[in-house]
């Protein structure tokens, strides 16, 4: 693991366009900063568009609105610059804001890695879970995932573990994993890197619950061996009941179609908890839904992945499908095809089907008022990290509408669009350094494993990205470009883990978001690194663009 503590620190970096990084060297001084920076937005002395603050092992992130003309970068960095002096020159204060606790964890020692572990560090296994138990363990900070705490005090040789060079896609919920100087329990099944070592069923995180998290920065953690039978599998995909909006405006699910969910702008605010964002993956087609049917912005709508949902109207309105460009979605009502990128009129009783996404990965279908879905953490959106929301759509779900404005006409054809050819990304340098040439220079293609978490490229001639060693673990951003040991690399999408120790060699500018969102496997990549005010002005244009797109008034012709 590399020293968190080298290097210059208390500087105000940029992390892509959208957010600024400030290193410590301290996780005590990093919750220090953090409580500061929280403190000032509740009291509202803080610039506009500062929307979330969240804490690494050594570091603290500020997330600011994606919308340009909502958040001021440099303004931004200047304010913090001042809270960060502030915060130095001020001395350390207490990390948690409640009384320390100590968490007992029993834990059934028969993970997969087990032995893999003891060979690595040259202990028989018993000895490995010998040190295990013996460690007297203290939260650093939570995150990755909500509920997920980052125990420091592992003896040595656990604390120099890497992390593996191939992160799994799938943890089990309750795995007791090391890795890179820190121990974790997984509390529900996600990607992940670390090593397994044994399971657990004790419960991390409550939705319902404050403060939600069972464990905060400060409370130190004991583990206990138990046998196979105490500790129960964990089940984190609890089946739920249907959504039921009643008999009145409705969405009816007859067919959820291939992952279909309800999403809107996603969460802010809740970082600290481990939870993350989430949001439409393509927040530019959920912008022109919403502009089109004359809804609020961030109204919630479906994202539709690859093929959607067949839907029983309840009640009249209007409805819209929108994907990358028009004619990108096949739509039909009653069983007769209609346009996408235009205003539907619907009455009750009528079929919707949403099928093939032609072009692109995901489609948006919204309807005026919006979809009045519940709200958890002051979003709707679901997310397939955390397990928040209702997830994808099931039979039977009858989705809540709300009353809308007057909807608009129809959309013209976007200047940018999903390339038939290789998909440009444009990129800043990330917090670790330029982006290596060998992004910039190799051909990548997008794997097979692709979600709303991230999208993993594989490169075309077999070549090997190195971004060196490791990193103490930071709080990350949709956009980023992670490079696990593999040199593979993972651009981070939505629902992806509120903190990482993967190196980060580049941030994909917030103009091409929607491009990165509908990229399907197989789809060849290209980088290409910019400077911020090119990333400023393409953010500007691709508003000016998106807002002009929506023409006339329903239902008269548009451009009249």
């Amino acid at each position: 693991m590399s020293d968190p503590n080298s290097g210059p620190r208390w500087r105000v970096i940029e992390f892509g366009d959208r957010a600024l990084l400030v290193e410590t060297g301290d996780v005590g001084a990093a919750h220090q900063l953090a409580n500061e920076v929280a403190d000032r937005m509740a009291a509202g002395d803080a610039p506009g568009g500062v929307d979330d603050v969240a804490v690494g092992f050594a570091s603290v992130v500020v997330v600011l609105d994606p919308d340009p003309e909502q958040a001021d970068q440099d303004a931004v960095a200047s304010w913090l610059a001042r809270v960060t002096e502030g915060a130095r020159s001020g001395g350390r204060r207490r990390r948690s804001r409640r009384s320390r606790r100590t968490h007992i964890l029993p834990v059934v020692f028969d993970g997969p890695d087990l032995g893999e572990v003891a060979a690595a560090v040259g202990n028989p296994i018993h000895r490995v879970v010998d040190l295990v138990v013996a460690a007297d363990l203290e939260v650093a900070f939570v995150g990755f995932a909500p509920g997920f705490p980052y125990l420091t005090g592992l003896p040595a040789p656990l604390a120099e573990l890497p992390r593996r060079p191939t992160p799994r896609t799938s943890v089990p919920a309750g795995s007791l994993a090391v890795a890179a100087g820190f121990a974790a329990v997984y509390p529900r099944s996600t990607p992940g890197g670390w090593h397994l070592l044994g399971r657990t069923a004790v419960t991390l995180f409550d939705p319902d619950v404050p403060p939600h998290n069972r464990m905060a920065p400060g409370d130190r953690v004991r583990i206990t061996v138990v046998g196979p039978d105490e500790v129960p599998p964990v089940v984190d995909d609890v089946d739920r009941p249907a959504l039921d909006a009643g008999d009145g405006q409705c969405l009816e699910v007859l067919e959820p179609g291939l992952m279909t969910t309800v999403q809107d702008n996603g969460r802010r605010g809740c970082t600290h908890l481990g939870v993350p964002a989430a949001g439409a993956a393509d927040p530019r087609s959920l912008t022109l839904v919403n502009l089109l049917l004359g809804n609020p912005p961030g109204s919630a709508a479906l994202e539709c992945t690859a093929s959607g949902p067949t839907l029983r109207v309840g009640g009249d309105g209007y409805l819209a499908v929108v994907g990358v460009a028009p004619g990108s979605v096949e739509v039909t009502v009653d069983g007769h095809p209609v346009p996408d990128c235009t205003v539907l009129p619907v009455t009750d009783g009528q079929v919707v089907c949403i099928g093939r996404v032609r072009r692109g990965l995901r489609a948006y279908l919204g309807v005026t008022g919006g979809l009045t879905t519940p709200i958890l953490f002051g979003s709707q959106s679901s997310d397939s990290l955390a397990g928040l929301g209702p997830g994808p759509l099931r039979v039977g779900d009858r989705l809540g509408r709300g009353t809308g404005g007057r909807p608009r006409g129809s959309l013209a054809p976007p200047a940018i669009v999903v390339p038939d050819g290789t998909a440009t990304l444009r990129v800043l340098p990330g917090p670790h350094g330029s982006p290596s040439p060998g992004l910039t220079t190799t051909r990548w293609q997008v794997g097979p494993d692709i979600d709303r978490i991230g999208v993993r490229l594989e490169p075309v001639d077999r070549s090997r990205l190195d971004a060196g060693g490791p990193r103490a673990s930071l709080p990350m951003v949709t956009g980023a470009v992670q490079v696990p040991p593999d040199g593979r690399p993972i651009i981070l999408l939505p629902d992806h883990a509120t903190v990482g120790g993967y190196p980060v060699v580049a941030c994909v500018v917030a103009a091409d978001l929607a491009l990165l969102g509908q990229l399907v496997p197989g789809d060849a990549v290209a980088f290409v690194e910019v400077d911020r005010s090119t990333a400023s002005r393409s953010a500007r244009a691709e508003r000016l663009d998106r807002d002009a797109r929506v023409m006339g008034w329903f239902p008269t012709v548009a451009g009249t």
